[in-house]
């Protein structure tokens, strides 16, 4: 460790601090002591950008072992040495158990032994660090994983005329899943039923609470209940899961004849999906759309009539996609620019068999240009290609 190391020394006694700077200066002149005489004046400092603290526990603010614990607290990232008159071995292990790296007595150490304990300090709070970093990405995973198979599972369609292509991207890095979540049904009859949801806001209660929405509807779809009563039961469940009054969601749900040439499309309080087929790219006509689910009950939760021909694609999507700001300004994409990029990205070739994966990576990646950078918000979408025969 040859770079200049930044070590603040906590004395009271100035005769005592004279030495160890002295000590050191001597011993390991790369590092730079900054000298303060009380525990509130160290606080103050702290972080700071200190790589450690040498600290001595008879403090006139302080008592016992706080101010290991208080400084840990202030600079969780420096390492803490104490450097007391006490040789007391008992109250050493104290000290490195509060959260200290090393315990040393002012009458048994020498300038380069003192150097060589800041070294190993800083060198063991790094590792400590890296632990600490390497556990919290591994249970990060493993709840990713987790959430993963709730949110996002494994949709249960067989018709071989139907092809469904997906996209998700959490809005914060290195973030928990959002709550955003989809699912796909066929029913033993040939009906498809889709569906995709957002739960406002960000995190493992969203995540939770989408988990909980998407797999009540899996299990109320294939008990083969009207989607009407779907999106009831839905309202209620969110009501009791929630744990914020204020928490909603929206859904989008898509239930598909057997012939596939008809459907009907469910809005709460989401934006309607983009159509591909014979007749061209266009946003779908909404004229029925109910509130989120959280807020009042509607009087009915009225679906709208799709005519799908010939070989189609249906684009649903989360509003993650279309928030995000054109530049610097408050203007959003919008559900314009979707369809026109949509065109402009010859979306209606989809159908006609051109791979719809590399199509969502770019519409993604034009959405963030125009953005300016990455999008904040959670993004899903789920893309369904029907074609007449096989």
């Amino acid at each position: 460790m040859t770079f200049p190391v930044q070590l603040l020394l906590v004395e009271d006694d100035l005769g005592d601090a004279v030495l160890v700077q002295e000590l050191l200066a001597d011993a390991a002149p790369q590092m730079e002591v900054l000298h303060v005489g009380t525990l509130r004046e160290a606080e103050e400092l702290l972080p700071g950008g200190l790589d450690c603290v040498l600290l001595d526990l008879g403090l006139p603010d302080a008592i016992g072992l706080e101010p290991v614990a208080r400084l840990r607290a202030a600079a969780p990232d420096a390492a803490v040495v104490v450097l007391t008159g006490h040789d007391d071995e008992h109250r050493g292990i104290e000290a490195v158990s509060t959260g200290a790296q090393d315990y040393l007595a002012k009458g048994g150490v020498d300038g380069s032994m003192l150097a060589r304990a800041i070294r190993y300090a800083i060198e063991r709070r790094r590792l400590e660090r890296s632990q600490q970093e390497l556990l919290e990405a591994r249970l990060e995973a493993r709840e990713n994983a987790r959430l993963e198979r709730g949110l996002l599972p494994t949709a249960l369609v067989r018709d071989p005329r139907v092809t469904l292509s997906t996209g998700y991207r959490p809005g914060r890095r290195r973030a928990l899943l959002g709550g955003d979540f989809y699912d796909a049904v066929e029913l033993d009859d040939g009906t498809l039923h889709v569906l995709i949801g957002d739960v406002s806001g960000h995190g493992p209660d969203e995540a939770a609470l989408g988990a909980c929405l998407r797999i009540a509807w899996r299990t109320l779809t294939l008990a083969n209940r009207p989607p009407e009563e779907n999106l009831a039961r839905l309202q209620d469940m969110l009501r009791y899961e929630r744990h914020a009054p204020d928490m909603f969601a929206t859904l989008c749900v898509l239930v598909v004849a057997p012939d596939r040439a008809t459907g009907v499309v469910f809005l709460a309080g989401h934006p309607p999906p983009v159509l591909a087929d014979d007749r061209g790219v266009r946003l779908l006509d909404a004229e029925h759309v109910s509130p989120p689910l959280g807020f009042v009950d509607p009087t009915g939760w009225a679906g709208n009539a799709v005519e799908l021909a010939g070989d189609w694609s249906l684009l649903l999507y989360t509003d993650g996609l279309i928030e995000g700001r054109i530049g610097p300004g408050s203007e959003r994409f919008g559900t314009e620019r979707l369809v026109a990029l949509l065109e402009r990205e010859r979306f209606d070739e989809v159908p006609r068999g051109r791979d719809a994966a590399p199509l969502l990576d770019d519409l993604v990646a034009e959405v963030e240009t125009l953005h300016g950078g990455v999008l904040t918000d959670d993004l899903a979408m789920v893309l369904v290609t029907a074609r007449r025969s096989v």
